[in-house]
């Protein structure tokens, strides 16, 4: 564990008092962040807790503590998914749900989830402070797993809970350790039925808002402390193989080469400049790629790649996809290769409604705050949730746009400015 570790006396040092008034205390908000941080702590200074672990179950618990504390009723479903709720003044009416996640990437950081969930519970503190009853129930979440990184599978709660799950895939994971899916669910006191058994009626539920580090540096160039979500964007994950004629390196010509992997450099190269064409909200990326022979002095006879496509729109992603297959096969005929593709991960994108974005730009002008819209290219809860149900999400400015590392920084100003988006938010959607 980090020595003299104190995430609470880094984030009061610069705070502006004068931010906490409504019920809202950024004091609160930075001994909670810190007391969740305690947990998982790794030598660096990071954060390490996987989903489905004991150290993700022990920050449930402290959590649920602070829930019970303020009088919510608590609850765990069958994946471990946390709610506590707060009874509205009609009772019948489906509720509000606010939060996030707690688990991390291994030595993460200390503000991607937890920021979320303790934004959540802030709220249900103002009001317990200020005597504020909502009409509408209201309930603070804690999700399972959300970054994945136990079984390279992640929104694993807000999935169960939606019923956006494929049992046989999902027991069929294995752990790092070579540990089933199974045998991690009894060790964390669930079952792959109960997990099965997750899934919730949808219709208890009005809407879902995730307060989240922007974990990009938009909202730091324009010096904005909070930001809205224009939509989640889905990934689409191509598989594009180049496969051309292994050859000695020295002994063929170049004018009589099939060379591969030039064909696939040419293709790589020129993939930048395609999200540009349809929105300015699509990304292209070749993270993974494969050699074949892989010998420093063989021609490469083929190469595998994958490109991962993200945009917030369906229609724009979808246009993008084809024009990166055509770039594929224009360089396959270029360096007279051959050239294959497939689909594999469509992911839904997510826009946010325009309703939606209303309540939020009305929110953030009561607070003084410009309004700037920004799409979130990672997934999030709130892409599963929002396949269902309406969903809002705000971005809370992160420094130097630097996420699951040690490093990730949001400071509490900003934090604090957060819920209280978050608060007159709520407030606007609870009186329609």
């Amino acid at each position: 564990m980090c020595k003299d570790w104190d995430l609470y006396g880094r984030l009061i040092e610069d705070y502006n008092p004068s931010l906490s008034f409504d019920g809202i205390d950024g004091d609160r908000i930075a001994k909670r962040l810190h007391e969740i941080s305690k947990i998982g702590l790794t030598e660096d200074g990071g954060s390490l807790r996987v989903g489905f672990s004991q150290e993700e179950k022990k920050a449930k618990t402290l959590v649920k503590g602070w829930m019970e504390e303020l009088g919510l009723s608590v609850r765990e479903d069958g994946a471990g998914n946390v709610f506590g709720r707060l009874e509205g003044k009609d009772t019948s009416l489906p509720a509000i749900v606010s939060g996030s996640h707690l688990d991390s990437v291994p030595n993460g950081g200390h503000f991607d989830g937890p920021l979320g969930v303790l934004s959540s519970l802030e709220l249900v503190e103002s009001w317990r402070i200020t005597g504020y009853q909502p009409t509408r129930p209201y309930e603070v979440v804690i999700f399972s797993d959300e970054e994945g990184s136990r079984f390279n599978s992640g929104l694993t709660g807000s999935r169960a809970m939606t019923g956006d799950v494929d049992m046989e895939l999902q027991s069929s994971l294995v752990d790092s350790n070579g540990h089933s899916f199974e045998r991690v669910m009894n060790e964390t006191g669930l079952s792959e039925e109960s997990f099965a058994g997750a899934v919730r009626n949808l219709k208890e539920i009005e809407s879902f808002v995730e307060v989240h580090i922007e974990q990009g540096k938009k909202l730091e160039q324009q010096n904005l402390p909070v930001g809205i979500v224009s939509g989640i964007a889905g990934p689409s994950w191509l598989e594009v193989e180049f496969r051309g004629s292994a050859g000695h390196a020295g002994n063929t010509p170049m004018t009589e080469r099939q060379d591969a992997l030039v064909a696939a450099g040419e293709f790589i190269s020129n993939i930048h400049e395609l999200p540009g064409r349809v929105s300015d909200s699509a990304v292209a990326t070749v993270g993974k790629l494969h050699v074949y022979p892989n010998g420093i002095n063989v021609i490469p006879g083929k190469v595998a790649l994958h490109v991962d496509i993200r945009d917030i729109h369906e229609e724009t992603r979808t246009e993008l996809i084809k024009l990166i297959i055509t770039e594929a096969e224009k360089a396959s005929d270029k360096f007279g290769v051959r050239c294959n593709h497939k689909q594999t991960l469509q992911v839904t994108p997510v826009p946010i409604q325009s309703g939606i974005k209303q309540h939020l730009r009305q929110a953030m002008a009561e607070h003084n705050i410009r309004a700037a819209e920004l799409p979130s290219g990672a997934g999030h809860d709130a892409l599963i949730i929002g396949r269902h149900l309406p969903a809002a999400m705000l971005f809370v400015k992160s420094k130097n746009g630097v996420s699951h590392n040690p490093d990730e920084w949001s400071s509490l100003n900003d934090c604090v400015q957060g819920v209280h988006v978050l608060k007159s938010y709520v407030e606007s959607i609870d009186k329609e």
